[in-house]
């Protein structure tokens, strides 16, 4: 058995945050007049059809999905960071919460703040957002309170994915990893993907190691 030498190179920190390279997700929600509420997050992950949403429990989109739970999770590429930033200190709650951040100011529509365009979306109520690559419409099956206190934990079941044609394999369902990049939020900066490095064994679109 391998025994790393005790004098290694790591040291013990207490980062104040742990968006260790994370996707950026644009997330839809239909507001109590009818309006549409658009918020950036970067807590989420998928499994199977399922994708898992960590949420501010006093923003906007955690009250509009306790309430409304339609939704459409649009995947930004690296080239819409700037709009994804002209949302960070946006938020549809008025007041503005006290949790909130320092600066942070309400703007009932979003979509004009960013200079990003709305697009019907087919089976939820709550429109696409036209820039990105890939969207989900999705309905919130669960919404309950995370732990710590001030989260919530949003279990979304995706309805249907739309994906730009530059990035699908052609006369297939598949996302071609080579051409497509998720805006990575990476200890609060954005970052695009790397060259490719290899593929897992259970890829069914291997591409070029």
């Amino acid at each position: 058995m391998n025994v790393a030498p005790q004098d290694t190179a790591h040291v013990t920190i207490e980062p104040s945050i742990l968006y260790f390279g994370t996707p950026v997700v644009l997330l839809s929600t239909e507001n109590a007049d009818g309006s549409v509420n658009l918020a950036p997050m970067s807590s989420a992950w998928a499994l199977g059809r399922t994708v898992v949403l960590g949420l501010g429990e006093e923003g906007q989109t955690a009250r509009n999905l306790g309430a409304r739970p339609e939704l459409v999770i649009n995947l930004p590429g690296p080239a819409q960071w700037p709009a994804v930033e002209r949302l960070a200190p946006l938020t549809g709650r008025y007041p503005v919460p006290a949790t909130k951040a320092p600066g942070c100011r309400h703007e009932p529509d979003k979509f004009a703040a960013a200079g990003l365009c709305p697009e019907p979306s087919r089976l939820v109520g709550p429109p696409r957002v036209a820039e990105c690559p890939l969207q989900l419409e999705a309905r919130a099956e669960r919404v309950r309170p995370g732990v710590p206190e001030g989260f919530v934990i949003v279990e979304a079941v995706v309805l249907a994915v739309h994906a730009d044609r530059a990035i699908v394999v052609p006369g297939t369902d598949h996302v071609d990893p080579g051409a497509w990049s998720p805006l990575i939020y990476n200890f609060r900066h954005y970052f695009g993907l790397g060259p490719q490095l290899g593929h897992s064994y259970r890829s069914q679109t291997p591409g070029a190691a």
